[in-house]
């Protein structure tokens, strides 16, 4: 048993999070929560039934609706997201380590990736500031302006894989907008949800603006999709339930940002260092344990350099070190769940069958003190085509594969290859081909001679398979606002009168 699971003690059962404390939920069916590093229950938590979401989402209507949030003047807004930020950054520790502990990314991991949050929240805040209403030439003795008003509330279903931050892509532009939120975290990896929203509370977050509904996606999630007073649906997922989220939430015309699967492509060309290319083609498939949409899970290498990536990816594979996820040592944690690791190491009898080469990993691997744990070893499969099961599906696990080209124009056609669209990546240092290629390939991210980079600023979001919407940027934020159009007459016509000389009316609109 890991020496937090020891030091826990009792199993915790935790409640909804509803109009700023915890409730307990109706419906008495109740979903353990485990540690992925050694399998051991760490909590427990409740199936969320219809009337559950509903009083959620009655209390994100009230906030809305209310003096105290509603009515809140906008700087006086920005300075309580400001707020926020800084009772995050005050919390960093407890939260990573809650995360470490709930979803078995290494703790170097996820200190790197949370203390990069408190500053989504000072960017949404910023934007709130800066925001500007348009007035708008038109034709005529007329003023036109529009004023946004916020859309209301906001429904976000968050996975496992990146617990806070998918969630804090939302949230902060949630709350910098003046809108208000009803969370369903992943049943997996609940924890750290609960705590920032009983940490917000506590540093002045009205009641009602952030709730949370716990369960499971196919019951608390659909009732918390097809809810009819529901204005925004924001679910990070797979792709099929976001087809199914999608088509509830269109029935009442909600606003809807999803980020779904992906297949990521690299293209790796021949001008370009192999170290390097390989030290990238390793963070980019095995940070997180590959449990990500943009895991670099396509290596498409040219074949002038393709056998010496080949060997060099395979021995940096081998080379990472898989520990418990709180030892500082460690470079690979557990995947999810025993569910995923089978998914995973299913998978790898898939690419041995379809005759691809495996040269590293393909097996689950056991950590000495964490038998429990749901660990597989950095995978590797060589010389796969692009008919492969194992080119073309989102494995979600430390997955990868490596396919041959020989031209630009046969790189693109194989990064293309794809129902997918999320992330791609190239490296090469020749700067036009650099940015021809980007220009070319189907995602809504490309990297350039990097991988997973984000910024608050920068929109974030696919095309085709992977999704609609944009989380982050301008794009985001503008999403939380309706739009009204204000048409304002500035001449004198207080003789107007269509009826007396319709003939002559020389315009009707």
């Amino acid at each position: 048993m890991n020496a937090l699971d020891k030091a826990a003690g009792r199993v915790e059962e935790h409640g909804n999070f509803v109009d700023g404390a915890e409730v307990e939920a109706g419906t008495g069916e109740m979903i353990d929560v485990c540690n992925p590093a050694t399998g051991v229950v760490i909590a427990r938590i409740p199936n969320s039934g219809p009337a559950d979401v509903d009083r959620a989402m009655k209390s994100a209507r009230a906030a809305f609706e209310g003096r105290e949030w509603g009515g809140m003047d906008i700087r006086a807004r920005a300075r309580l997201v400001n707020r926020m930020a800084d009772a995050f950054e005050a919390n960093l520790d407890a939260l990573y380590r809650l995360e470490t502990l709930n979803n078995g990314r290494p703790v170097n991991e996820t200190r790197a990736q949370l203390a990069r949050l408190p500053d989504f929240f000072r960017y949404f805040a910023g934007l709130a500031l800066a925001r500007r209403d348009s007035v708008i030439p038109v034709e005529g003795p007329y003023l036109n302006y529009t004023l946004r008003k916020p859309i209301g509330v906001v429904a976000n279903c968050t996975p496992f894989n990146h617990p806070l931050m998918i969630m804090c892509k939302s949230l902060a532009a949630v709350l910098a907008s003046g809108c208000t939120t009803v969370v369903k975290p992943s049943e997996y990896t609940p924890l750290t949800t609960l705590k920032l929203a009983e940490i917000f509370s506590e540093a002045g977050l009205p009641k009602g603006v952030f709730n949370v509904v716990l369960g499971l996606g196919p019951t608390t999630g659909k009732h918390l999709a097809e809810h009819p007073d529901i204005n925004k649906l924001v679910l990070t997922g797979g792709t099929e339930a976001g087809r199914i989220a999608g088509a509830a939430a269109a029935r009442v015309f909600a606003h809807q940002t999803m980020e779904l699967g992906g297949k990521t492509p690299v293209m790796v060309f021949d001008d370009f260092d192999v170290d390097q290319a390989v030290n990238y083609a390793a963070f980019g498939a095995f940070i997180g344990a590959g449990q990500t949409c943009v895991c670099a899970s396509r290596h498409i290498v040219q074949a002038s350099v393709y056998d010496e990536f080949v060997e060099k990816l395979a021995a940096k594979a081998k080379s990472i070190r898989i520990g418990d996820p709180f030892d500082p040592a460690t470079q690979l944690g557990p995947v999810i769940s025993a569910k995923q690791r089978d998914r995973v190491l299913s998978y790898a009898g898939i690419g041995n069958g379809e005759g691809a080469r495996l040269v590293a990993g393909g097996v689950a691997a056991t950590v000495p003190g964490n038998e429990g744990g749901y660990f597989v070893e950095p995978t590797v499969f060589a010389d796969v085509s692009a008919t492969m099961r194992i080119f073309q599906e989102e494995v979600f696990g430390p997955f990868t594969s490596v396919t041959r080209f020989e031209t630009e124009e046969e790189a693109l056609r194989l990064a293309n290859d794809s129902p997918f669209g999320l992330a791609a990546a190239v490296r090469t240092r020749d700067v036009a081909r650099a940015h021809r290629v980007a220009g070319a390939v189907k995602a809504g991210i490309v990297w350039i001679n990097d991988h997973h980079r984000l910024d608050p600023a920068s929109p974030w979001g696919g095309v085709g398979d992977s999704g609609i919407g944009r989380e982050f940027g301008t794009e985001s934020f503008d999403d939380h606002f309706e739009v009204k159009s204000v048409m304002l007459g500035t001449a004198d016509r207080r003789d107007f009168d269509w009826y007396r000389d319709t003939a002559g009316q020389g315009r009707l609109n």
